[in-house]
């Protein structure tokens, strides 16, 4: 699929932005939805506020939507995966902090009635997009064509092709127990050399890096990472954030993180740990604007 068809939210291809807020919401009055599902059509752009719509509202809306669903329940799992149930997420990007928040205050002036925020986190990004842990975020994503490959979805009809599917978790790091690791202990950890970003050789089986070699899945499991540090006071952490075609990809590497495939837990759960996990549909968009088609009929 060609960027020249114009007809994905384009903030899921550009780079990351400097700062970033992220909102999900619960249904409010039901009767109100659909209005305000319009006026944020017109609103958001897919460029500076990416939209996803969650499996709860797209069946309140008696929409059809193939491939989305809830975000699993991983049973079996040797660490807890917390799955939630938003109705809608608004993903607002910009470099600017005050554009931001004018930004929010005006979705929130939409939707207000229909819905209402039950998460607001504000993101940044660190250095040149590392993790607060220091570590390079987003080493392997796929580029170019192969990234539009992997992160939208082509063949399903108007209303569907240039949609994508978004897997969201806020992740919340333990710093004390990351600064107690040593050096070494950290990179086998991540699977990766702090200080170059190199990949360690003989990192061990629980090394991140390993856990998630998207190659090594079959079928191949690429996902197409938005992530983004998250700051409130003094909890800190990461907002995992995953494009893809479906959510195949991204439920692979999360089972195989969890030990569900073969006993072994990833290493990042020695000091960081998800405090939510949603899934969405990003609906493409249709002259610059959201295209809800599929679900305002």
């Amino acid at each position: 699929m060609s960027r020249d068809t114009n007809n994905f939210q384009p903030g899921i291809l550009a780079a990351v932005p400097r700062a970033a807020r992220y909102v999900a919401y619960a249904v409010g009055e039901p009767r109100r939805v659909k209005p305000a599902l319009a006026a944020l059509a017109a609103l958001a752009d897919g460029d500076e506020v990416v939209v996803g719509v969650g499996a709860a509202l797209a069946r309140q809306l008696n929409a059809s939507i193939a491939g989305l669903r809830p975000f699993p329940r991983l049973t079996g799992a040797k660490v807890d995966v917390p799955a939630n149930s938003s109705a809608l997420w608004c993903w607002i990007r910009n470099d600017d902090r005050g554009d931001i928040l004018h930004r929010a205050r005006a979705i929130d002036t939409v939707l207000d009635g229909a819905f209402k925020p039950r998460l607001v986190v504000d993101g940044c990004r660190y250095h040149e997009g590392r993790d607060l842990t220091g570590y390079i975020d987003g080493t392997e994503n796929p580029k170019g064509a192969k990234a539009q490959r992997t992160a939208f979805v082509t063949g399903q009809g108007a209303g569907l092709d240039g949609a994508s599917f978004v897997a969201v978790q806020q992740w919340l790091h333990h710093f004390a127990k990351f600064e107690a690791m040593s050096a070494r202990e950290q990179d086998n950890a991540i699977g990766r050399r702090k200080r170059d970003n190199v990949e360690l050789e003989h990192a061990p089986a629980s090394a991140h890096v390993k856990r998630t070699a998207q190659e090594d899945f079959d079928p191949e499991a690429f996902v197409l990472r938005r992530s983004m540090p998250w700051i409130d006071g003094a909890r800190a952490g990461l907002m995992f954030v995953a494009f893809g075609a479906s959510f195949n990809a991204f439920e692979a590497q999360m089972r195989r993180m969890a030990g569900i495939d073969d006993g072994v837990t990833d290493a990042l759960f020695r000091f960081t740990q998800p405090l939510t996990g949603d899934y969405y549909w990003c609906p493409p968009v249709k002259r610059g604007k959201l295209d809800l088609s599929r679900l305002l009929r």
